[in-house]
């Protein structure tokens, strides 16, 4: 698995605070090396990290008026067609109105080739956990339901990759996990370790069985092992607030460098810290975090086998802001090739 770019080259989480698809398309080609389609949730709620792949699960509900989507069984059968249509190689459409961002972004590429670019996909945990039933239970709960939201996906992602592919040499898709900060509290007592793996792992080998470079993004804490255990081609995480949380890692970063990995380094904030972040501040501390791993890791690879990201999406900041972070990476990538 090689992305056959430079050391430290530049991509993006997913969300913006943008209106406007096809500007901010246009704004995120022009900054990063590997582009990506934003997802624009300010738009609509369709466009949220659960509604916007929620199309096409049996039962699905939505209620844009109070800006609701859930599952409600009603007494027919939409399992046996879902089964029947959901094989391993189905693909089913993300359509526009769930993300623009997706859609302008294909218009805008055309038939310009790219080295790489990037999509994303809401991951198995947060999506099963996030979509809840009538009486406000997460699906995940349900055996069955579970099931059917990771096929959903997958098929999903068969879809987004074919879509990409058009447009680029490697297509990158990140799953994004936000709730993998959360497994183990008491809000989600009964979830297990070795189902949370599965269910990764499945969504994960999907990404890769259609071609793509499988990325697993989570924004907080997170058991990091069973995250590469998964087979995730790269792990985006926080790398300005939680930095230390992924460095107790040492043996199983060496085997994840071995095998080709790379980090995906979050390492500009969103969060509203980037009111007083500036650019000498954020390289200075990209370079000591690098230097931190480079003294207890190979070298080589951890330079050779990094990307530079925001440390999360940026739907929740302004578009000032956003503009901003977007700087900020172009200056911490220079920075960073000297």
């Amino acid at each position: 698995m090689s992305l056959n770019l430079p050391p430290f080259s530049t991509t993006g989480i997913g969300s913006v605070p943008f209106a406007d698809p096809a500007d901010a398309c246009r704004l995120i080609a022009e900054t990063f090396d590997i582009a990506f389609w934003p997802q624009m949730a300010r738009r609509s709620h369709r466009e949220g990290m659960i509604a916007q792949w929620a199309e096409g699960m049996p039962y699905i509900r939505f209620d844009d008026a109070a800006e609701r989507v859930w599952v409600e069984r009603d007494g027919t059968d939409q399992l046996t067609p879902f089964y029947e249509f959901c094989t391993d190689d189905a693909r089913m459409a993300v359509t526009e109105s769930a993300a623009a961002g997706l859609h302008a972004f294909t218009r805008l590429m055309g038939a310009e080739r790219r080295p790489a670019v990037k999509g994303h996909v809401t991951g198995p945990l947060t999506f099963a956990l996030g979509l809840k039933d009538e009486q406000g239970k997460p699906v995940y709960f349900d055996e069955e339901l579970r099931e059917i939201t990771s096929m959903l996906l997958q098929a999903k992602i068969r879809w987004q990759v074919d879509r990409l592919r058009q447009s680029a040499d490697r297509v990158i898709i990140f799953l994004d996990e936000p709730i993998f900060s959360a497994i183990g509290s008491s809000s989600y007592l009964g979830v297990e370790d070795a189902e949370v793996e599965r269910l990764l792992a499945d969504s994960v080998a999907a990404v890769q069985r259609a071609g793509a470079i499988a990325g697993v993004h989570c924004c907080g804490k997170s058991d990091w092992a069973l995250v590469m255990r998964a087979g995730t081609d790269i792990l985006s995480f926080d790398a300005f607030e939680y930095f230390e949380t992924l460095a107790l890692y040492t043996d199983d970063l060496r085997a994840f460098y071995e095998r080709g990995g790379l980090l995906a380094w979050g390492i500009v904030p969103t969060s509203d810290l980037i009111g007083d972040a500036d650019e000498k501040a954020v390289a200075d501390s990209m370079r000591r975090k690098v230097d931190h791993l480079c003294r207890h890791l190979p070298e080589e690879a951890v330079r050779r086998q990094s990307l530079i990201t925001p440390s999360c999406g940026t739907g929740s900041r302004t578009a000032a802001e956003t503009e901003k972070i977007f700087r900020i990476i172009r200056s911490v990538k220079a920075a960073m090739g000297q």
